[in-house]
């Protein structure tokens, strides 16, 4: 059983629901990423994603390209990121750990060489945004041979048949993009998002998160009243943009302590 489905598994049992944070590696700076993973799991997040910097980030927002910038402005690309979980997980062994980014990193180092950085950091999971499952067989296969969670989004358009083919090659949990367009984005509509929960959740064992535009207790308490778990990415990132060295960890602390209370 992975880090992940155990996870899942016990706040089941406890009658909770995931608190799934994003962050992105390198965003402000390498060393302060290492403190906010922490930081992070000390106020009461589950799991993690942590974003691979990437100049192309099609999926995301304002907020969260921004967040891409800085990390790249300060040479933050996929082996640093790769440091820097391996160096949360030397002194974490029991959070689970998402890598999400997208494949031209990937492609880049080769998805051998990939899959080696992901062993030697203790990686669970991998998000890759533009993998379609239809060109993902390799991929998943090599994953599974790792004991690496292949976790794949689902879209308000995806239909139910493809959604059935996702699923066989999914992992870990569902990730259920909550609106159509980028994340960072508003005022979801909370019963078209639990109609398609539901609906997805007939078809698959597995859980379901919700992300891309979670971003404040009463939200996320809403979503976490049908879903398994609550991403949240935006809203952190924006803390992490108005905030100083001083009083940046305190910040980011006070909203997933708010959004944990609520789900």
């Amino acid at each position: 059983m992975s880090r992940i489905t155990k996870t899942f598994s016990l706040l089941k049992s406890n009658n909770k629901k995931a608190l799934i944070p994003f962050i992105t590696a390198g965003d402000p700076s390498v060393e302060m990423t290492k403190k906010i993973l922490h930081q992070l799991v000390d106020s009461g997040a589950d799991m993690i994603e942590l974003g691979i910097p990437f100049s192309d980030p099609m999926a995301d927002g304002p907020v969260i390209q921004r967040a891409s910038e800085r990390a790249l402005a300060n040479n933050v690309g996929i082996r640093k990121t790769f440091e820097i979980a391996k160096e949360f997980r030397s002194s974490d062994p029991d959070t689970p750990l998402i890598l999400m980014g997208y494949a031209n990193p990937i492609e880049a180092i080769g998805l051998d060489e990939f899959l080696r950085l992901c062993k030697e950091a203790d990686i669970d999971g991998i998000i890759t945004v533009d993998y379609p499952h239809e060109e993902s067989n390799e991929y998943v296969t090599k994953l599974r041979e790792n004991d690496i969670d292949a976790i794949f989004l689902l879209a308000p358009t995806t239909e139910k048949e493809r959604i059935k083919q996702i699923i066989k090659q999914a992992s870990g949990f569902l990730y259920y993009v909550s609106l159509k367009g980028v994340t960072g984005a508003q005022n979801i509509d909370i019963d078209q998002v639990k109609h398609r929960v539901a609906e997805i959740k007939s078809l698959a064992d597995l859980p379901v998160g919700v992300g891309f535009g979670v971003r404040d207790p009463e939200t996320a308490k809403a979503v976490a009243s049908f879903s398994d778990a609550i991403v949240i990415g935006s809203r952190i990132i924006q803390e992490i943009e108005k905030s100083n060295q001083d009083n940046m960890l305190e910040n980011i602390s006070k909203i997933i302590k708010s959004i944990r209370e609520a789900i």
